[in-house]
């Protein structure tokens, strides 16, 4: 955090930070006055999400990931658990920006990377999710088939030149916002830079350009 400065004011606490320091982290952050966005991705039964998502409304996360694989049922339970939060917004992470077409057909998924991402969206905001995380490939035709009343968060964001590391699906900041995104995740090109403020004011100049 202080590494950043200002340059961010939302952080994303995502399995690995998550694991390596448990909640105190996300405490810290929101006592400091920023924006967490728990990325821990929830899949379990409907009534282990919804008691998870119960104790992170308490923690004071503004945003956190159920997987819109989970059924209407899991999705439904998340959403009312957030409730308690009228501000907290539940996203459905609908395909990881990792995986390709034959990665879907291979756990038996039909149909192309868009279709996948377009269908689970459409479940995950039927079911009373405020967002969704896709990859911007499919953010312009979220926006087209569902509308512009939700939320779209892309990871798989790498300023030009950047290494691309395991991501497949990837773009640029300012890619992801003409596609539709609200918001994007930006990981390693910032952690991993040399100057890590510099890095993060860089990209929100792409994304105003």
């Amino acid at each position: 955090m202080a590494a950043v400065g200002d340059s961010a004011l939302t952080y994303k606490v995502g399995m690995q930070l998550y694991t390596a320091e448990g909640p105190q982290v996300v405490r810290d952050l929101v006592t400091s006055g920023r924006h967490v966005f728990l990325d821990l991705k929830y899949h379990d039964i409907p009534n282990t999400v919804g008691a998870a998502v119960a104790e992170a409304a308490k923690l004071g996360v503004s945003m956190l990931t159920v997987h819109s694989s989970g059924s209407s049922k899991m999705l439904t339970a998340a959403v009312e658990a957030a409730k308690v939060r009228p501000d907290l917004i539940v996203l459905a992470v609908t395909v990881l920006t990792s995986m390709d077409g034959d990665d879907l057909g291979e756990i038996g998924m039909q149909g192309t990377v868009k279709e996948s991402v377009v269908r689970l969206a459409g479940l995950a905001l039927a079911n009373g999710c405020q967002g969704v995380v896709a990859s911007a490939h499919e953010a312009s035709t979220l926006r087209a088939e569902l509308g512009d009343q939700f939320a779209i968060v892309t990871p798989g964001i790498r300023p030009a030149g950047a290494n691309v590391a395991d991501q497949v699906r990837i773009v640029t900041p300012a890619q992801a916002i003409a596609a539709g995104a609200t918001h994007i995740v930006v990981g390693r090109p910032i952690t991993e830079a040399a100057d890590p403020a510099a890095a993060a004011m860089a990209i929100l100049n792409q994304m105003s350009s």
